[in-house]
């Protein structure tokens, strides 16, 4: 049992086992510590006292030394070998000589030594003082059990965290960082089906049917591959989400999982950004023979916006008319164009420099389209 001491009157809550082959001496210690509230267990011989201490674990042990077929000095011994009990504070009790019987009962392994006759005051300060000694080791080890128990839980956090990161990270390798973000974070309420304004890019290699008929299929899968290594950190640093690569077309919109400042001047940005990079892939392209360029239409609207297909497979899509007609600016456009509707423009005010290109007949629209080729982004 263990109690820690209050430092009031009563030391109780402590028990304490009184190991002595003489029933007067054992009485008279049960006694006097029974008085202070001490739980009080005893002893005859050294075989008794290894059975107890087993068996009940005391807070304390009385030895006496001098006792038949076990002495006390090898009781104290053994406490001391077994793990689980070595930690008990051991008082060796004689009335042999004390200078000598000290050495042997510290070399025994003993805590303390009192020397009979026992003075009532001496014996309660030194038991008091052990236990004191024994709630330190004690509260000791349960803090390191605590710790132990915190690092691997801290363990088990780390290793759970890297593989939910290793698991993100291989995510954004299929779909935009947004969206695996919501997967990841379980924020199914915003892949569900909605309703919002968007701003949709799609961009797509000019001439690229022709190349790709006449070239070989590895030529096709290099330009491809430097083609997509420009494209795709434009889109994650400007925060679009990635709807699809298809061969040399891609389409991205803006402002949808997650809601954007200024989606319109964050799309023109990251468009001029894109015939920028492909202008450098250009001059190598045509160094091959490969006359490529990129064409990209620009616009907004409502969409219909939210994870489609089926239980094995699915995307996150943009549904609308507004899609459409980015995807027919971006069919009209000529190489280092980027069209944008009407629409788009109000929206961007003064922040642009565009050429109008006239109304155009769109595939699928009803109306011919008001539109206007960006130059560049004014400086603000």
């Amino acid at each position: 049992m263990t109690a820690p001491l209050d430092g009031s009157g009563a030391d109780g809550g402590y028990q304490i086992l009184v190991v002595d082959d003489t029933p007067q001496n054992v009485r008279l210690l049960a006694d006097l510590l029974a008085a202070r509230g001490y739980a009080i267990s005893t002893a005859a011989s050294g075989a008794e006292a290894l059975e107890s201490v087993a068996k009940e674990t005391p807070d304390l042990v009385l030895l006496d030394v001098v006792m038949p077929e076990i002495s006390g000095y090898e009781v104290c011994r053994r406490i001391r070998k077994d793990p689980r009990t070595r930690m008990i504070p051991v008082v060796m009790v004689t009335a042999l000589d004390p200078d000598e019987e000290r050495i042997k009962g510290i070399e025994a392994g003993a805590d303390d030594f009192l020397p009979k006759p026992i003075r009532t005051a001496e014996l309660l300060a030194r038991v008091r003082s052990l236990l004191r000694i024994r709630d330190l080791h004690e509260q000791v080890r349960r803090h390191a059990d605590e710790l132990a128990s915190l690092n691997d839980t801290l363990e088990r956090r780390v290793r759970d965290q890297v593989a939910e990161i290793r698991n993100l990270e291989r995510l954004k390798r299929f779909f935009s960082p947004q969206i695996a973000d919501l997967i990841a974070g379980e924020r199914d309420d915003l892949l569900k089906p909605h309703r919002r304004n968007v701003v949709v890019l799609f961009a797509d290699l000019r001439g690229f049917t022709a190349f790709s008929e006449a070239a070989e299929p590895e030529e096709v899968m290099q330009v491809l591959s430097e083609y997509h290594r420009e494209m795709g950190p434009l889109i994650v640093r400007y925060g679009a989400t990635l709807e699809r690569f298809a061969g040399d077309g891609l389409m991205a919109f803006f402002n949808d999982p997650i809601e954007q400042a200024d989606p319109e001047e964050r799309a023109i940005r990251m468009a001029l950004e894109m015939q920028e990079a492909v202008g450098e892939c250009r001059r190598r392209w045509l160094r091959l023979g490969h006359d490529l360029g990129l064409g990209i239409g620009v616009t907004s609207g409502y969409a219909m916006l939210g994870v489609i297909g089926f239980e094995d497979r699915w995307d996150y899509a943009a549904i609308g008319t507004v899609t459409n007609v980015a995807a027919r600016l971006c069919d009209a456009a000529d190489h280092g164009q980027v069209l944008i509707s009407d629409r788009l423009l109000a929206a961007l005010e003064d922040r642009v420099e565009s050429e109008p290109v006239g109304e155009l007949p769109l595939k699928g629209i009803r109306r011919p389209l008001r539109t206007h080729n960006v130059l560049r982004l004014r400086d603000r």
